[in-house]
């Protein structure tokens, strides 16, 4: 794991927000950061390399992917996760909540 994602783990595992966020989790062909089954949420916590025109088309055809089975995806970039995880942390528990 990257330290953003261990941050964001650190909050959301163990039902910290009420459900189960298991990681590195298989959804199709792809491994996503988290996922929620209980709430079909994918949370992605995205580092440099997704900010290249490739990384904008791959993340593109995997959240598609996501959509068409009916998951909510969240991205959240390295930057936002070390600046403001309380904040992140707040998105996703509203997410979980809707």
């Amino acid at each position: 794991m990257t330290e953003p994602e261990h941050q964001v783990w650190q909050r959301i595992r163990s039902h910290q927000l009420g459900v189960k966020f298991p990681r590195q989790h298989g959804i199709g062909q792809y491994i996503v950061d988290f996922y929620c089954p209980d709430k079909k949420l994918v949370i992605e916590i995205d580092g440099d390399s997704h900010y290249s025109d490739l990384g904008f088309q791959y993340d593109a055809k995997r959240d598609a992917l996501m959509v068409e089975l009916g998951l909510r995806v969240l991205r959240f970039t390295n930057q936002e996760v070390m600046r403001n995880l309380d904040g992140v942390v707040e998105v996703i528990h509203r997410a979980v909540y809707q």
